[in-house]
């Protein structure tokens, strides 16, 4: 998606604006315009992640991300997997999989910011297409099961707390 054309449209507006008030507002105007471009991309992008959040939500299990390639977003649309994947997933969990909604519907959501690197990231898509739910859903849950200490499937081969194990060199 190219943002170039609205970006250019709000420096049209602004210089429109500007010729109303004479040689002085088109000087302001004329400096302004070259450090509103930054603003303007950042607050569409902002934006279009708001907007992606929300459709998202309305299309659970699948999920709409905005991703940044160069200077311009790009919309990747994320289908469910086949049936036959989640009644797997549901037999060996034995827990409902489409529980985004309910999840969000909770109370207030804040916005968080979460570096992944690239090779957990991917496994996080995996496990959250799986399962059925948008990668947002699917961190919700692990978050809050990792906080109620409940324990996945996929998280059985941990340690009990008071279980001893020592690894290292014996002379």
């Amino acid at each position: 998606m190219q943002l170039n054309q609205y970006v250019s449209t709000v420096q049209q507006q602004l210089g429109v604006a500007a010729e109303a008030g004479g040689p002085d507002a088109r000087e302001l105007s004329d400096r302004l315009t070259a450090a509103l471009e930054s603003t303007v991309r950042l607050v569409l992008l902002e934006a279009l992640s708001d907007a992606a959040s929300e459709i998202t939500l309305e299309l659970a299990p699948a999920s709409v991300e905005v991703r940044l390639r160069g200077r311009d977003p790009e919309f990747v649309v994320t289908s469910p997997p086949a049936a036959s994947d989640f009644e797997a997933v549901t037999e060996r969990s034995g827990q409902p999989l489409r529980q985004a909604r309910e999840e969000l519907d909770g109370g207030s959501t804040s916005r968080t910011t979460l570096r992944l690197p690239d090779h957990l990231k991917l496994q996080v898509e995996v496990a959250a297409g799986v399962e059925g739910l948008s990668v947002n859903s699917w961190l919700i849950r692990a978050v809050a099961d990792a906080l109620n200490g409940s324990i996945s499937p996929q998280r059985t081969n941990r340690r009990d707390p008071g279980e001893q194990h020592f690894t290292g060199w014996a002379r």
